[in-house]
Parts: C-alpha cells; structure tokens; sequence
C-alpha cells in the first residue's frame, strides 16, 4: 500500500463546478495554493458545501475561542495521526493566537505550559478521539470550564475533527506545500 498515492485526487474546475471551484480559488488565496481538502471534497460538489457550511459554524464560528478551537484540533490531528489537518492546523493555530511552543506542544496534554482550562479541554479531547467518549472524571473537569452549549459544541467540534482527519487519511489526501512553520 502506498499511502502517498490519492485515492481520489484533487478535481478542477470540471470535477468540481463553479462555486466548489471559486470557493477553492478563494481559501486559496489565504494558504498560497487551492487546498487539497477542498479540492478533493469538492468533488462532492452539494455535500462539500453543506459540510463547508457545518465546518464553519464550529470554525471559526463557535463559541470557544479561536485559539482554544485550534488547540484541539492540532492535538485532535497529532493524535489521529493525520498530517495533512495537522499542517494545515498548526498554521492556523499560530494565527489564531498559538504559540510555536503551544502548537508543537499540542499532542502533549502533559506539557507544563498549558493551564488547567486548556489541560481539562486536551484531556476531554483526547478521551473523546481514543476512547469514543469521555469518562466522568473527565466530564467534571470540562463542565468546570464549559457551560452547557459550549460542551455540546466541544464534543461536535472533536467529532467533526475526528472525521475530518478519517475522511482524509481513507482518501490520502496528500499535504499541501506550504512554507516552514514559523
């Protein structure tokens, strides 16, 4: 098996359509060249959009903050193991507020810079990615930070990452050239 062959490669403006293919072009001007996520989920051209659509409502349109949002998915996407939304998040990340130290940090709960809100949010997380929930101890400790609606809106964003980072490791959908993180 060679996992830096696609299995669905990215489209053009004929696999995708117009507005796949302009929405495209548009996130591409943010990371230098059209994203492969899209350029390949795009090839799904109405469920790309309604996705698109989800996606945004937790990011960057959610009630946790940016920062704490890329946080988990960086540590979502060191867990997983996908290197394709870990690229692409650690760079987001560093935008959005993250520390180079913080990002490449993000797979380590344990690290010594992240406070007990950021820890208790890592940890949940983890729980949530590995085990497929998260256990009471662990419920007690988010709910100490998170009201109700921002914990229904952790566990969609965690469910959503998780999926994402599946979706995108079933496909091999291959990094996107971008430049050294700084």
């Amino acid at each position: 098996m060679d996992d830096t062959v696609p299995r669905i490669t990215p489209g053009g403006l004929r696999e995708l359509g117009l507005v796949n293919h302009a929405i495209s072009a548009v996130a591409g001007r943010v990371v230098g060249d059209r994203p492969r996520v899209f350029t390949t989920l795009g090839r799904q051209r109405g469920l790309f959009r309604a996705w698109l659509w989800y996606s945004a409502h937790l990011m960057p349109g959610g009630k946790l903050p940016r920062r704490e949002t890329e946080m988990l998915i960086c540590h979502i996407a060191e867990t997983r193991g996908c290197a394709y939304e870990l690229a692409q998040h650690q760079r987001i990340g560093r935008r959005a507020g993250l520390t180079l130290e913080e990002v490449q940090h993000a797979g380590d709960r344990a690290w010594s810079g992240w406070n007990d809100r950021e820890r208790a949010l890592l940890d949940a997380a983890h729980q949530f990615v590995t085990t497929r929930g998260i256990d009471d101890e662990a419920w007690k400790a988010l709910r100490r930070h998170l009201d109700e609606a921002t914990a229904v809106e952790f566990c969609l964003l965690c469910a959503q990452y998780d999926s994402l980072a599946t979706v995108l490791m079933t496909l091999r959908v291959q990094p996107d050239e971008l430049p050294p993180l700084r």
